[in-house]
């Protein structure tokens, strides 16, 4: 069993323990093929855990009714929802009624205060290496403004940007080894990056040396 699975099992465990009635049913039905994949193509390969992720989380609409967002991230005053969209399902067996409620579903989360990314599931299954870079450059985006970017690091180039972005969606240490998975860079040239960024004091080490 690879560390993925490992980890999902005990990430589906924990949400199940801590829920009965409406709320475990809603998670056993609605969380399937889909969402499983998206957190194993996308998800897993972005973080790489499922620290401050939700599933089938429950929120309070304006009609103080209950609705469910496939996936939550809330960290450090980041309220970020995931919803993963089939093609079928939202386009050709919904009503018109239907079809506008999910729109002010979304309208009502964003003044709530959340953050919405969606993801078709062809995209997730034909497309991850996109959603996954979507997932990391939103995330990384929000902390890098939350910290300051631009007063704490001057100009950066491209490269050093993204891999800003990169540290601080992954909340962290990272390695040569992200570097390269991200830009598909050989190894020396990852390790040479990130010894420059060192050196600039954009990055800092978690070990001197390493």
């Amino acid at each position: 069993m690879s560390l993925f699975d490992t980890s999902y099992e005990a990430f589906i465990q924990e949400h199940s323990s801590k829920r009965k009635g409406e709320r475990l049913r809603r998670l056993m039905e609605r969380h399937g093929h889909a969402e499983r994949l998206f957190l194993k193509q996308v998800w897993w390969r972005a973080l790489g855990e499922f620290l401050y992720l939700h599933l089938e989380f429950e929120v309070k609409d304006f009609r103080d009714g209950t609705r469910y967002i496939d996936f939550a991230y809330i960290r450090q005053g980041l309220k970020l929802a995931i919803e993963i969209d089939g093609y079928s399902t939202h386009a050709s067996q919904i009503s018109r009624t239907q079809f506008s409620d999910g729109l002010i579903r979304q309208n009502y989360l964003i003044i709530d205060g959340w953050k919405v990314l969606r993801f078709s599931y062809d995209d997730v299954q034909n497309h991850p290496r996109m959603c996954e870079q979507i997932i990391m450059q939103f995330i990384g985006k929000y902390f890098s403004e939350q910290h300051g970017e631009k007063e704490q690091f001057g100009e950066l180039s491209i490269v050093e940007k993204a891999i800003c972005l990169l540290a601080l969606s992954q909340g962290k240490a990272i390695s040569p080894r992200h570097v390269s998975e991200l830009f598909q860079f050989g190894a020396k040239k990852s390790r040479n990056i990130l010894h420059l960024m060192k050196e600039k004091q954009i990055l800092v080490p978690v070990v001197e040396g390493q």
